[in-house]
């Protein structure tokens, strides 16, 4: 058998034991899903007639605000399953589970590649439910057949380059609070950056960080494809950013894992 075959294998295997966890402990894949659904809810049923009411003399209510918040609620969802993953990755090396592996006659990356392929899976569960729940709530997105593919294709990039960032953050973890605690900036840069209001009504200095912040491209570029809003260099920020964050990370990820076994501390 060739070392393709061999990878392969062993990485569906390590693919398949990652889902059956996801499956035999589904409290985090809700959890995960869940908590974007809920900001959905509390933004556009409590905050959106306010929030909506300042986006501009053409916008005015709910409807409008549904349709900003929605592309930085997505993101959110896909910073929510990565942060699973780190705590998925930290409780494999503290429990000594990779060491084991480690001593096994099995294709050594196979161990990350099914972390990130079901990490890859959840977020799509997950995207789905929170989309599926904008649309029932009155969302009316305007993109054509092409403009959807390029959506998916786009979340795919985010996805794939923050899973990569947190399964690095889960191998450097000594614990697993740690490693829920390490990724959870992923979770408020969306505030901090076009997700919920615009930029420009931000105070100055807070302006400039939300405009060059990594996930206000991702968020503009999501938006524009959706409700057909302006993207101007935005989708190529955010191809930059999601393609070095991967590189990034999977280089650290590498380093991380290729290390030699430090103790955990107590």
């Amino acid at each position: 058998m060739s070392t393709l075959a061999y990878a392969a294998r062993d990485s569906r295997t390590m693919l398949r034991r990652n889902l059956r966890h996801m499956w035999r402990y589904p409290s985090l894949t809700l959890m995960v899903a869940g908590l974007p659904v809920v900001f959905l809810l509390l933004f556009v049923y409590v905050f959106g007639g306010t929030l909506g009411a300042g986006l501009g003399p053409a916008s005015g209510g709910r409807a409008d605000y549904l349709a900003y918040v929605t592309p930085g609620i997505l993101v959110m969802a896909v910073a929510g399953v990565a942060q699973g993953t780190a705590i998925s990755v930290a409780m494999d090396m503290t429990e000594g589970i990779i060491a084991r592996f480690r001593t096994m006659a099995i294709f050594r990356p196979s161990i990350l590649t099914g972390h990130v392929v079901s990490a890859m899976t959840q977020t799509a569960a997950s995207l789905a439910i929170v989309l599926g729940v904008a649309l029932l709530i009155g969302l009316r997105p305007t993109a054509t057949p092409v403009e959807w593919t390029a959506t998916v294709g786009l979340l795919a990039m985010i996805a794939f380059a923050l899973t990569w960032l947190t399964v690095a953050c889960g191998l450097v973890s000594r614990s697993v609070e740690a490693a829920s605690n390490l990724p959870m900036p992923l979770l408020l840069l969306p505030f901090l950056g076009s997700g919920f209001v615009p930029a420009e009504s931000m105070p100055t200095a807070l302006r400039w960080f939300a405009e060059y912040q990594p996930f206000t491209p991702m968020i503009e570029t999501l938006r524009g494809l959706l409700l057909g809003t302006a993207i101007g260099n935005s989708a190529v920020l955010a191809i930059v950013w999601s393609a070095g964050i991967t590189v990034a990370s999977y280089l650290w990820s590498r380093a991380a894992f290729n290390r030699d076994p430090r103790p955990v501390a107590a």
